[in-house]
């Protein structure tokens, strides 16, 4: 299992992992029962959502390393399909950036780069800023309130894999939730389609030894700035959150530290 990281240009190592379970992390957080059933119905089924959620699974967990190509004959006999499952997942997953496919080639995992990852926290900041600032504004949901409450507190082991993987579980559901607060789908879609790439990022982090700490803190007044209707505060904190989290990140992935 590699555990080094190396900068080429502007591609950012971050090593791979094996792991190769299956994940729904937050799925049921933003899967309505009517897309459940749609699936289903239009027979993508049960095969080709399989293969799509194991082939995704394996790129945010770094199974596959980025820029090596994949065949579909390799990844039929991976993901126990033909060769058609594997070429529609390999377009949904392109459309989530994740995957590049390229023509007579194969497949590509999509490199991670410091530009990629400035994007991706921009857009946090952005959306998730606004966010909370409307869950704020409109969270009245007290059940849903109650559990963000809890999953605020979540905290993990240092170096202990199994219940860091229980926190990132936890952050997807958190953040996701605030959104869900909004009652806006187009905001909780837009929050959801984010975790993968987040999560991915998490991921390969903690493959090169960096656990970081937990943000119980900031998420904890984050949810105390919702709850109190303080829309301000709730952005504000939103916003700081997420731009801390980037100085982290980038300080890891550019080698400045390691993130004492």
């Amino acid at each position: 299992m590699a555990t080094n990281r190396q900068i080429r240009g502007r591609h950012v190592r971050l090593g791979k992992s094996r792991w190769s379970s299956e994940s729904r992390l937050g799925q049921e957080l933003f899967s309505s029962p009517g897309e459940h059933a749609a699936s289903a119905k239009n027979g993508r089924s049960t095969l080709s959502e399989r293969v799509y959620q194991a082939f995704k699974n394996d790129i945010v967990r770094g199974f596959h390393k980025a820029d090596e190509a994949l065949g579909e004959k390799e990844l039929s006999r991976r993901y126990k399909g033909s060769r058609t499952p594997v070429r529609e997942a390999a377009l949904r997953l392109q459309q989530e950036n994740l995957l590049r496919v390229v023509p007579n080639r194969g497949y590509f995992v999509s490199s991670i780069t410091l530009e990629w990852l400035n994007q991706i926290y921009e857009f946090r900041a952005a959306v998730e800023g606004a966010c909370a600032e409307l869950a704020a504004h409109k969270g009245n949901d007290s059940k849903l309130l109650e559990e963000l409450t809890r999953l605020a507190q979540t905290e993990y082991e240092t170096n202990d894999r199994v219940s860091y993987e229980k926190f990132i579980k936890a952050d997807t559901a958190l953040h996701i939730g605030i959104a869900r607060l909004t009652r806006n789908p187009m905001l909780v879609r837009a929050v959801s389609d984010m975790r993968c790439h987040m999560e991915r990022i998490m991921h390969a982090a903690i493959h090169i030894g960096y656990y970081g700490e937990a943000p119980v803190q900031e998420h904890s007044e984050i949810i105390r700035a919702i709850r109190q209707q303080d829309d301000e505060r709730a952005r504000r904190l939103m916003y700081e959150h997420i731009i801390q989290s980037r100085r982290k990140v980038l300080r890891l992935a550019s080698g400045d530290d390691e993130f004492a």
